[in-house]
C-alpha cells in the first residue's frame, strides 16, 4: 500500500472509442479505490480511428458526466500515455491495474498479462466482470458497424451519444481506417 494510505488504480486502454462497457468498469472502479486514473494509451503499432488527443478529450467529457451523475466515489483523472502500460503504472504509483472481463477469452488473456505485470513490476490486477449487456461489445465491432452500417444511431446501445456523434463525423470524413474496413468486408 502506498505510504499515504490511498489506493490508486490504473484503468488502461486504447478507448478507441470508449463504450458503455468501459464506463461501467470506471463506475465500479470508483467504488473500489480511492483514486482512479483512466490511462488512454498510444500504441504506434496499432491503427487508431481517433487520435490520442481526441480519445483523451472524449474520455474527459464522458468522465465528467459520470462524476456529475455519481458524485460519491473515487477521484478520477484521464491521462494519455505511450510506452509500456506497466511502466506508466509504476511511474504514477498505481497499486493495481483495473481490467474489465467480458468473456472467457478475455479472462485467459488478462490472467497471462496480470501474471507478467506482477512478476515484472509487482503490480496487482483487479478484474471486474462486465455486465451482461456489455459482454459482447468491443471497439473493433463498433468500428466495423461504423464502417458498414447505415444508421449509426443504432450504436447508442454500445456507446454514449457524444461518441456516436464523433463516429458519424469520422464516417462522413471517410477516415482511412473505416475505408479499409469497408474494402476488407466488401
Amino acid at each position: 500500500m502506498p505510504a499515504n494510505g490511498s489506493h490508486l488504480v490504473l484503468y488502461p486502454g486504447s478507448f478507441d472509442p470508449m463504450t458503455h462497457g468501459h464506463l461501467d468498469v470506471i463506475r465500479r472502479g470508483r467504488r473500489l479505490f480511492d483514486r482512479l486514473i483512466v490511462a488512454v494509451g498510444s500504441n504506434p503499432s496499432k491503427a487508431h480511428l481517433f487520435t490520442l488527443e481526441e480519445r483523451v478529450e472524449m474520455a474527459n467529457q464522458l468522465i465528467e458526466e459520470v462524476v456529475q451523475e455519481e458524485p460519491d466515489g473515487a477521484d478520477i483523472e484521464v491521462r494519455g500515455y505511450s510506452g509500456l502500460t506497466v511502466d506508466f503504472a509504476v511511474e504514477i504509483g498505481a497499486s493495481a491495474m483495473l481490467r474489465g472481463i467480458r468473456n472467457l477469452s478475455d479472462l485467459q488473456n488478462e490472467v497471462q498479462q496480470a501474471i507478467t505485470n506482477r512478476e515484472v513490476a509487482g503490480l496487482e490486477s483487479v478484474f471486474v466482470v462486465a455486465g451482461q449487456s456489455f459482454a459482447y461489445t468491443s471497439s473493433s465491432l463498433i468500428k466495423q458497424i461504423t464502417a458498414m452500417g447505415r444508421d449509426l444511431d443504432a450504436l447508442s446501445t454500445m456507446c454514449p451519444p457524444p461518441v456516436v456523434e464523433q463516429l458519424k463525423k469520422k464516417k462522413l470524413a471517410k477516415h482511412p481506417l473505416l475505408e479499409s474496413l469497408t474494402d476488407i468486408e466488401g
